[in-house]
């Protein structure tokens, strides 16, 4: 009789432990219906932005292992990966070839990047998410002066059509069709759906270069350096007496997911063919942390599966809201004044969650003393 009682209630426990994914996968199904886009257009849709952003997405959960939260400095991991792409842009390299160069550019870049963030973090202990969203902002000042005022002057630029007209700074916009598809395409089977004209496409390379990060992040994980991450991220103090050397090794979580993300960017890039010089990398952060979160992340806990379930959740929210919005409204901004809305909505209340989570612990340790 105890069993059944209590099998009766997993539904409810299921529920209450997985509500923000589902309601999440509610509104992408009657958003999807209002849309009014057919099945392989939606399909091709999600999984070219599943393909484009789930790295991005993975490289959050090694900070969030090591107690760290949401590492919003990802930001300078895409800036590695769209400077590499103007050093091969401006090098006048293409295809395969190219976006393989603009990889190994990029890592040690973002090994730097990320080794000077750790650091920021280490005198920042309890505030990393709200420094790195400052740390964002300042290192995009310095990458604007960098890429208006050094770009052509200090910094030689060959091709001219990456200046400005007064051969100074780059454009607001670089043409890098040259590795337009350069991994997409290396390996590409089209799947057709009975009755529906257009076939599905799926980028097996890609979709296995992903599959090679979660084994990594994986890998990582079971090893010693992640059950340090995992101690870290339970109780500094404690890893400390331990023996942990905790900063080197917060550091280095820092380091996994800037390099993570540099390398999700490229892949992002080669996607789009071109690169948004000042805009590409600016909402990095946020989208992968609320991808996240809708995933069914928190500050604390996260996993693969949940990075790419909200991956695939925000992403065809995204896809379908617009449409939604105007066949339901009339009003096609409806759907776009809603995707804000959720983006800085469901990291706004992640947020408040943490702080009043820290506050309770704060009240029971006080209290057990």
């Amino acid at each position: 009789m105890k069993g059944n009682t209590q099998k009766s209630f997993e539904p409810v426990w299921f529920l209450k432990k997985n509500a923000v994914p589902v309601f999440f996968l509610i509104l992408c199904i009657i958003g999807g219906y209002y849309s009014g886009l057919s099945l392989p257009f939606l399909l091709n849709e999600i999984i070219t932005r599943i393909g484009r952003n789930s790295i991005l997405v993975i490289s959050l959960i090694i900070p969030i292992l090591a107690g760290m939260g949401l590492n919003f400095g990802i930001v300078l991991g895409a800036m590695a990966g769209q400077f590499a792409y103007i050093a091969t842009t401006n090098w006048q390299m293409s295809g395969l070839n190219g976006l393989l160069v603009t990889l190994v550019l990029s890592i040690p870049m973002a090994i730097l990047f990320g080794w000077l963030t750790g650091l920021l973090f280490n005198r920042a202990k309890g505030k990393e998410m709200i420094t790195g969203i400052i740390l964002g902002f300042f290192a995009n000042g310095v990458y604007q002066l960098i890429c208006l005022y050094f770009m052509g002057n200090l910094i030689p630029i060959r091709v001219k059509s990456m200046l400005l007209s007064t051969g100074i700074g780059l454009r607001n916009t670089i043409d890098i069709k040259s590795m337009h598809y350069a991994l997409d395409n290396l390996w590409k089977i089209k799947i057709k759906i009975p009755g529906f004209i257009f076939p599905i496409a799926i980028p097996v390379v890609t979709l296995l270069l992903i599959a090679a990060v979660c084994l990594l992040i994986r890998f990582i994980v079971k090893t010693k350096l992640g059950q340090e991450f995992r101690a870290v991220g339970q109780d500094r103090h404690i890893a400390e007496v331990a023996g942990i050397q905790v900063d080197k090794v917060r550091v280095l979580a820092v380091i996994f997911s800037t390099v993570l993300a540099a390398i999700g960017q490229v892949v992002f890039l080669q996607n789009l063919g071109n690169i948004n010089t000042y805009g590409s990398h600016v909402q990095v952060g946020t989208f992968a942390v609320a991808a996240i979160l809708i995933g069914g992340a928190s500050v604390r806990k996260a996993t693969i599966g949940q990075a790419l379930l909200g991956t695939l959740l925000f992403h065809t929210l995204f896809i379908v809201s617009p449409l939604a919005g105007k066949n339901l409204i009339g009003d096609a901004m409806i759907g776009e004044y809603f995707r804000v809305f959720v983006t800085y909505g469901v990291i706004g209340v992640a947020l408040a969650l943490h702080a009043w989570q820290s506050l309770q612990e704060k009240k029971r340790a006080f209290n057990a003393t």
